[in-house]
């Protein structure tokens, strides 16, 4: 038995590297090709395989060491290795001698190894050219999917000849990316009448995380196995999220868990162990001709081993764990969605998007319930038929939208309400006075034209009223032209129709568009962009009743004038009572945008030009 001393191969013009990982310890067993360590470098990761076969008996590194090209590493022993070489000498050759290797220089084309699948994955970013000189495991392009974002690293090492992609290029496995120039031996193959290993041997394995794009204490965001659950080569192990994206960690191989290392919100970076596998070799046990090939036809697999498989949808669902791929993930907390509480339709019950869809689709067919708002509790429905005959109705589309934006205008804006009143005797007299002239238009004046009028004026006087909040909270939009918003009652609910420049416009006017939004609205003809654009409204109940109310600011807006039903009191005129029309106002006002101070001005406003309206045409 011989030792031999493994020492760091040619790693490119790399000077110092750290030891990031250690895969195997002391009496370990390993074959050629099996890695020892990983190495990371501020350009790339890269694993240091093992030449030769042989057991471990001494390891000269540890994890953070800085190592370069030649640094001892381990020390292995080869069993057999003089008395096999003594009995190759002296026995009888049976076949031809190896031909003996010769050095050359080769053009070799580095194509996308297996990605798991995806086909038209976009180049993001190329990290060499033509000229440069790359190492085994340089990151050569960055592949971006709608599931992950991955590197792809160099299986050889030489000069880059040849470029055949650009950035934006979609891709899929086989594709060609570079031209490799590399110098070094080439063999011709050799046989060896090895006996194969026999069938059902078992072996413990660790599963480490791949390669994730250089990304470093990335978090577990789901474990989908458990102690001794049978999984199948690419079930997912663990979901992990990083800043950039969420990607499934894949298992290699078959076998049964025999630990699990890790658990949800760990921290994790490549190369950490994540499970213990037991694997069984089911090969047969046959006398087989071993292949000895070029080196550098085993590299492509080596290198895809270390790319992040993206998965399908089959894989299995592990029971009372949300099942869904990182891209599902992504769109659900977009939406806002708790995957727990929608029902897969994949494989398995694997949730997929449509499912992500149609339950967001069907939430919003459901306005009763979401008046129930962020953490504050919904109220349960009940049956009211053990109380008497009942009938369940629909509200209708009209309905819903003011349901629902009421319930959002209550939830956002801390509202208060301002109550004063104008004195209107000598406003009602003059409009009592337009009688004969209104015949003759056609057109009838109400109080709420000169309503319009006064707030129209009010917001260029008050342009803190005339804004819009912006939802970054520090923001906010200041409009320069006035839009009043008039709160109609039809027979299929209540509709805000806009008149467009109140300001500019007269009295005579403003009645007419009045008068057609009301006949319009009752009978569904007002069009969507005629109920767009306010800058405040007028929600008036004169013709009805009351004495006042507090109205729900309409946002984006920040205020609403509230007019209830005129009613004639005495005043005190400085002699005597004397009998006066007041109009009571109702202001309420979003208090992120207007102070009190600001809101009794603006209705002392409204109370003088009402009171005495040759104000308004000055």
């Amino acid at each position: 038995m011989a030792t031999e001393i493994i020492k760091v191969p040619d790693i490119g013009d790399i000077e110092a590297a750290e030891v990031i990982e250690i895969t195997v310890k002391v009496g370990d067993t390993v074959s050629e090709d099996d890695t020892l360590l990983v190495l990371e470098s501020d350009k790339a990761s890269m694993e240091v395989p093992s030449p030769k076969a042989g057991k471990v008996s001494h390891i000269k590194v540890n994890v953070g060491d800085k190592i370069g090209e030649g640094d001892e590493i381990v020390y292995l022993e080869i069993a057999g290795d003089s008395s096999s070489t003594a009995a190759n000498s002296s026995a009888p050759a049976e076949k031809p001698a190896a031909a003996p290797a010769t050095a050359s220089a080769t053009v070799t084309p580095v194509h996308v190894p297996d990605i798991g699948g995806s086909e038209g994955v976009e180049i993001i970013e190329i990290n060499i050219k033509v000229g440069d000189s790359i190492a085994i495991d340089d990151p050569i392009v960055v592949l971006e999917s709608d599931k992950a974002s991955m590197e792809v690293p160099s299986p050889i090492e030489g000069e880059v000849v040849g470029l055949k992609v650009n950035v934006g290029d979609k891709v899929s496995e086989g594709d060609l990316l570079i031209e490799v120039r590399s110098s070094g031996s080439t063999s011709t193959e050799t046989t060896t009448n090895t006996p194969a290993p026999s069938a059902g041997t078992s072996a413990l394995e660790t599963i480490n995380v791949p390669d994730i794009g250089g990304a470093e204490d990335v978090e577990i965001i789901e474990v989908n196995v458990q102690v001794g659950q049978i999984l199948k080569a690419d079930d997912p192990i663990v979901v992990l999220e990083s800043d950039k994206a969420s990607m499934e960690v894949p298992c290699p191989q078959d076998g049964e868990v025999v630990s699990v290392l890790v658990k949800t919100g760990d921290k994790v970076s490549q190369g950490a162990a994540l499970i213990e596998l037991k694997t069984t070799s089911t090969s047969a046990p046959v006398p087989a001709q071993t292949t000895a090939a070029a080196p550098q036809a085993s590299a492509p697999a080596a290198a895809s081993s270390t790319i992040p498989s993206i998965q399908s949808d089959d894989a299995v669902k592990p029971s009372k764990t949300v099942h869904a791929g990182p891209a599902v993930r992504r769109l659900a907390r977009e939406f806002g969605v708790d995957l727990a509480l929608v029902r897969g339709s994949g494989p398995k019950a694997r949730i997929v998007k449509e499912d992500v869809a149609n339950w967001v689709k069907n939430k919003l067919k459901e306005p009763e319930k979401a008046t129930s708002g962020a953490g504050i509790p919904a109220i349960p429905d009940q049956d009211f038929s053990k109380f008497g005959q009942v009938e369940i109705l629909e509200l209708n589309r009209i309905q819903q939208l003011t349901a629902q934006n009421m319930h959002r205008n209550w939830l956002n804006i801390p509202m208060v309400t301002q109550f004063d009143e104008a004195d209107v005797t000598d406003l009602e007299a003059f409009r009592q006075s337009l009688k004969g002239e209104m015949e003759k238009r056609g057109v009838k004046i109400s109080p709420l034209a000169f309503l319009v009028k006064a707030c129209a004026s009010a917001l260029q006087e008050f342009p803190k009223f005339n804004v819009s909040l912006m939802s970054d909270g520090k923001r906010y939009v200041q409009k320069h032209y006035v839009n009043i918003g008039i709160a109609v009652d039809t027979p299929n609910g209540l509709i805000v129709p806009v008149i467009k420049d109140a300001d500019k416009k007269s009295i005579w006017q403003l009645a007419e568009e009045i008068i057609d939004f009301a006949q319009r609205g009752r009978k569904g003809q007002v069009k969507p962009n005629e109920m767009q654009g306010g800058c405040f409204t007028i929600s008036s109940l004169g013709g009805i009743g009351g004495t006042a109310f507090t109205p729900i600011v309409n946002a984006p807006e920040v205020a609403i004038l509230g007019v209830s039903k005129n009613m004639v009191k005495p005043h005190w005129d400085g002699k005597q009572f004397v009998p006066r029309t007041f109009t009571p106002l109702s202001l309420s006002y979003d208090h992120k945008a207007v102070n009190g101070a600001d809101a009794a001005k603006f209705t002392n406003y409204l109370g003088m030009v009402l009171g005495d309206i040759r104000r308004l045409v000055l």
